[in-house]
C-alpha cells in the first residue's frame, strides 16, 4: 500500500508554489508531484552524461554521422 509524503514549506514558498500553480493552470497538487517526477529525470539525465563522459574520457567516440542517425531514431521512438 502506498502512503502519501506530507511536506512543510515555508509560508514564502508556499505563496511562491500557489502562484506558480495559478499561473500555469495546475492545482498546486499536481504542480508539486510534476516537480518530484523532475527529480527523476533530472538523475536519468545526470546518469547519461556521466556515461558519456566516461566513454569520451576512454576516448570511445562515434562519427558526427552516426551520432545524426542515433538522434534520428531518438527522435523517431
Amino acid at each position: 500500500m502506498l502512503k502519501g509524503m506530507e511536506v512543510h514549506f515555508t509560508p514564502d514558498q508556499e505563496a511562491q508554489i500557489v502562484q506558480a500553480a495559478r499561473a500555469t493552470g495546475k492545482i498546486v497538487e499536481d504542480l508539486v508531484r510534476a516537480a518530484a517526477l523532475q527529480f527523476a529525470e533530472d538523475a536519468r539525465f545526470r546518469a547519461a552524461v556521466l556515461e558519456a563522459k566516461a566513454f569520451a574520457d576512454r576516448g570511445e567516440f562515434i562519427e558526427e554521422e552516426e551520432m545524426d542517425a542515433r538522434f534520428e531514431e531518438m527522435l523517431r521512438s
